[in-house]
C-alpha cells in the first residue's frame, strides 16, 4: 500500500481540498492481489488504489469513455511482419501508466483509508490525473500518448487482417 501511495504522491495525482457542496464525490477503495511464482510460492503482495468508477453517472461525472482493444489477429499480423522483415520488437509495461494521464474533468474522490490527512479528515481529493477505475482514465491516457507520438512524427496504422479463404 505504501508503494502505491508513494507512486500516487510522486506523480502528483491529486490535491486535498474541502468537500464541494455542488459536486458528487466518488468513493475509493484498495484492491489487493497476491502474485505467485510457478511453484505456488508467493512472489509479492500488491495493492492498487482505485476509484469506484461504477458509481460514476454518465453526463454528470463524465462525458465520454474509451476502451483500447488489441485484437489477437492484429497482434499476430504485427509479429508476423516483424519476423518477415527481421525487425526488433519491444514490449514494455508501465506500472503507473494511468497516473501520468492528465484529466480534463473535475473529479473528486474520497481520501484513501489509512492515508487520510489528519488535519483535513473531512476533505476529499480533487484529481489532476487519472486513477484506476475512473471511467475517463483510458481516454485521457490515450489522448496523451497519441499526442506524444504525433509530436515525434509517428502516425497511426490500421491493420486489416487479410483472409486466406
Amino acid at each position: 500500500m505504501v508503494e502505491e501511495y508513494n507512486s500516487i504522491m510522486t506523480n502528483d495525482v491529486w490535491e486535498v481540498v474541502p468537500r464541494p457542496k455542488d459536486r458528487s464525490v466518488v468513493g475509493s477503495r484498495w484492491i489487493y492481489k497476491i502474485n505467485y511464482v510457478a511453484d505456488d510460492n508467493i512472489e509479492k503482495y500488491k495493492a492498487r488504489f482505485m476509484e469506484k468508477g461504477y458509481t460514476q453517472k454518465e453526463e454528470i461525472d463524465y462525458e465520454e469513455t474509451f476502451t483500447l482493444i488489441a485484437h489477437y489477429n492484429s497482434i499476430r499480423s504485427i509479429i508476423s511482419l516483424v519476423a518477415q522483415m527481421g525487425w526488433e520488437i519491444h514490449q514494455m509495461d508501465v506500472k503507473t501508466t494511468l497516473l501520468n494521464a492528465v484529466i480534463q474533468e473535475e473529479v473528486y474522490i474520497e481520501q484513501p483509508e489509512c492515508f487520510k490527512t489528519h488535519e483535513k479528515r473531512t476533505h476529499v481529493c480533487r484529481l489532476k490525473k487519472a486513477l484506476y477505475g475512473l471511467k475517463q482514465a483510458l481516454k485521457a491516457w490515450y489522448g496523451q500518448i497519441d499526442s506524444y507520438f504525433s509530436n515525434w512524427d509517428f502516425s497511426r496504422v490500421m491493420l486489416i487482417p487479410i483472409s486466406t479463404t
